[in-house]
C-alpha cells in the first residue's frame, strides 16, 4: 500500500534529466573478491536542475564539491583486486551520500568558509527529491550488491575511499593516509600496522577526521551494523593530483589489504 508520504513523494518531477549520468558508476565483482569498494564523494557534477547552487566554478572544483582523486584510486583498486565498486556520480553539494539523510550536513548550508546559496533554507520536498533520485539510487546499488553476496556466500570487507586537503583553514595536515574506523578496529588497526612499516610515510590514525554514527553513513550501515570488516582511507590530495599517483596508491593498497585481512 502507498502512504500519502510515498504518493507526494512519487509526484515530485525527477531531479535528473534523462541525458544526465546516473547517480552512480558500478564496477563488476571480476574474481569474487571479498572487497566492496565506495567511493562516496568520487564527483562533481550538479544536476543540471540545480544550477551552480550559486556558487562560481572555482568552488566547484575544491573540495567542499568532491574529493580529487579518490574516483581514480577507487577505480584502479578495484581492477587491482577484481572487486565490487561503486562511485557516486554527483557533487556532495547537492546530498552528500556519506551522511545520515536529515542531519544537517546531508545538504550542506556552509562547507568548511564557504555559503552555498542553493542550499539555504532547502524546502523539505526539495531535500527528499535530492535523497530519492541520487542518495537512494547508489546505497540502493551497495544493498543489492551486499544481498547478492549474502545470497552466494561471498563475504564483505568494506573499504571506503575519500581523499582530503593538505592544508585546512591555513593549518597544514602532515599525514599522507589516515585510516579511520569507529567501534571495529580489527582491519583498521592490522592495516596501520603495516602503513606503519613504511618510514616515509606519515600515518594517521583517525587522522585528519574520525569515523562516528554522524559523520559517516556507509562505514556505520553496511561495516558496523552488519558485522563486516571494514575501513576507511584518506589519502591527501596532493598525492593524488595525477593518474600515475593514484594508480601507485592503489597497488600499495591492493598489496596490503589482503595482507590486513589475513591477520584476522
Amino acid at each position: 500500500m502507498i502512504t500519502t508520504a510515498e504518493s507526494d513523494l512519487a509526484e515530485l518531477p525527477a531531479l535528473l534529466a534523462l541525458d544526465e549520468p546516473a547517480p552512480f558508476e558500478a564496477l563488476a565483482d571480476s574474481a569474487g573478491s571479498p572487497f566492496l569498494i565506495t567511493c562516496d564523494h568520487a564527483g562533481k557534477r550538479l544536476p543540471r536542475a540545480l544550477g551552480n547552487l550559486g556558487l562560481p566554478a572555482s568552488e566547484l572544483e575544491r573540495h567542499i564539491a568532491w574529493d580529487l582523486g579518490a574516483a581514480g584510486v577507487a577505480r584502479a583498486l578495484g581492477r587491482a583486486l577484481g572487486a565490487f565498486a561503486v562511485l557516486q556520480t554527483y557533487s556532495r553539494l547537492a546530498i552528500d551520500c556519506n551522511r545520515p539523510p536529515g542531519v544537517p550536513s546531508s545538504i550542506a548550508e556552509l562547507s568548511e568558509d564557504t555559503i552555498i546559496p542553493g542550499n539555504q533554507a532547502l524546502a523539505p520536498r526539495e531535500a527528499e527529491r535530492r535523497a530519492r533520485d541520487i542518495f537512494e539510487p547508489y546505497h540502493e546499488c551497495i544493498v543489492q550488491e551486499l544481498a547478492r553476496r549474502s545470497r552466494t556466500k561471498q563475504p564483505t570487507v568494506l573499504i571506503a575511499m575519500h581523499s582530503f586537503t593538505p592544508s585546512y583553514q591555513g593549518v597544514s595536515r602532515p599525514w599522507h593516509v589516515g585510516v579511520l574506523y569507529n567501534r571495529d578496529t580489527r582491519l583498521a588497526h592490522a592495516l596501520l600496522e603495516l602503513l606503519r612499516r613504511d618510514p616515509a610515510l606519515v600515518v594517521g590514525d583517525n587522522e585528519p577526521y574520525a569515523v562516528s554514527d554522524l559523520s559517516d553513513y556507509g562505514v556505520v550501515e553496511y561495516g558496523e551494523r552488519l558485522g563486516n570488516a571494514h575501513v576507511e582511507l584518506e589519502i591527501r590530495q596532493d598525492l593524488l593530483s595525477d593518474a600515475a599517483l593514484q594508480e601507485a596508491w592503489a597497488k600499495r593498497f591492493a598489496e596490503l589489504l589482503p595482507l590486513a585481512l589475513a591477520t584476522f
